[in-house]
């Protein structure tokens, strides 16, 4: 495979790294949700301390990640992408050793730590590997999506075989990968020491009020999508007599054509500009959305699940890239931003929209989310292309990113 792909500034072999690395660190965001009902099977854990194991593992890792990012932007440190998959692989590993609740919290949060930690430094590190290639950041931020779906499927069987123990077992590929990284990504990114790669990197002046603009966006996005996670399986489940594999099918559906919209929309960005994907991805979610609710059998609901799937997930890389351009001095907290507290804050409307389906039904709480993608469209007009462009970094850069 060619080390550099033509035209591109994209570094192949470094971006396929970084992308296997955030498939390895999200295995352990994916451990948790598959680990809970071993806890409350064997520990008789109450729902409420199930409830504060989430937030110990999402809400507050999110949080976190602008703080790590902050921290790098004050000088790159590498190093914390194998650190960061270290720490969450342990925490996961202890959880089920410890029979205190308190312990096994504190160990969860450890492990969301590790995952907020790696993520602010890995997207510099993906974004150098990737330069202006849009596609090579939408396969970065795809990792992550394939992490979290394979830690459920790889957590859910060696705890069925060996019970909360096996927790221990599913570290192996977090240590497998720190090992790897520590031996190669120094020179996979950098190049050899005596010859050093030349990176694009975004240069210019912060602009933090369109920065938060996008990140409105974001947001808008996000409580979007934690809606349909939440609600979408329900919904064909109790308002449309489904059995509950169908329900799940659709939830499968709506995330197989996220993996989709995610890799479409870096495609879209690098022949149409990062604005058209982010428009074009919100302005489709409307119509699908509503056709999806007014569709008379499932045969037609289930393809336009998927294309509200593909639409809500091409904007998701592009974010991240987006926001980097925004702040180009503040690359790590640009990430952590998008990638992390953003879409938490998302994840805390949830129970707002939990409640409104209690009062109402699963129905009208899915037709109030067809005003989310609008009013995030009517935000993203007022966005703008970043004044600058990237450019070549300098052998002294390559030196401050080995460290």
């Amino acid at each position: 495979m060619p080390d550099a792909a033509p035209g591109t500034g994209m570094n192949r072999r470094g971006v396929a790294m970084m992308s296997a690395s955030h498939v390895v660190d999200d295995i352990y965001q994916g451990c948790i949700p598959a680990l809970l009902p071993f806890l409350v099977a064997e520990r008789h854990y109450t729902y409420a301390a199930v409830s504060g194991l989430t937030l110990a593992a999402t809400v507050l890792s999110s949080v976190a990640q602008p703080v790590f990012g902050w921290w790098t932007d004050r000088a790159p440190r590498r190093w914390m992408v194998a650190a960061g998959i270290g720490t969450a692989a342990t925490g996961v590993a202890l959880a089920g050793l410890f029979h205190s609740y308190v312990v096994t919290w504190l160990v969860i949060a450890v492990s969301g730590l590790g995952v907020a930690a790696f993520h602010p430094e890995a997207a510099r590190a993906a974004r150098q590997a990737a330069g202006d290639s849009n596609r090579g950041m939408s396969v970065f931020a795809l990792g992550g999506n394939v992490g979290f779906a394979f830690g459920t499927l790889v957590a859910t069987p060696v705890l069925l075989l060996v019970g909360l123990r096996g927790t221990v077992l599913l570290a192996l590929p977090g240590a497998a990968m720190v090992v790897l990284l520590l031996a190669r990504l120094s020179r996979t990114l950098d190049g050899p020491v005596g010859a050093p790669r030349r990176h694009t990197l975004p240069r210019g002046d912060d602009d933090w009020p369109a920065f938060r603009r996008l990140t409105a966006v974001v947001v808008a996005r996000s409580i979007l999508f934690f809606g349909l996670t939440s609600f979408l399986a329900l919904y064909f489940i109790h308002e449309r007599g489904a059995s509950t594999a169908v329900g799940g099918a659709a939830l499968t559906t709506f995330l197989a054509g996220g993996a989709v919209g995610t890799l479409l929309g870096g495609w879209i960005a690098d022949r149409y500009g990062r604005l058209a994907t982010i428009r074009w991805g919100l302005a489709v979610i409307p119509p699908a959305l509503v056709g999806m609710l007014l569709a008379p059998t499932l045969a037609v609901a289930f393809p336009l699940v998927a294309l509200v799937g593909v639409t809500t997930f091409m904007p998701f890389s592009v974010f991240v890239v987006l926001g980097q351009d925004y702040l180009p001095n503040r690359i790590g907290t640009a990430s952590g931003v998008t990638v992390g507290l953003a879409v938490s804050v998302g994840g805390l409307f949830t129970p707002l929209l939990g409640w409104v389906a209690d009062a109402t039904s699963l129905h009208s709480t899915l037709w109030l989310l067809v005003a989310l993608p609008v009013l995030a469209l009517a935000l993203s007009a007022r966005l703008r292309a970043p004044a600058r462009t990237g450019t070549a970094s300098t052998g002294e850069d390559v030196a401050a990113g080995r460290r």
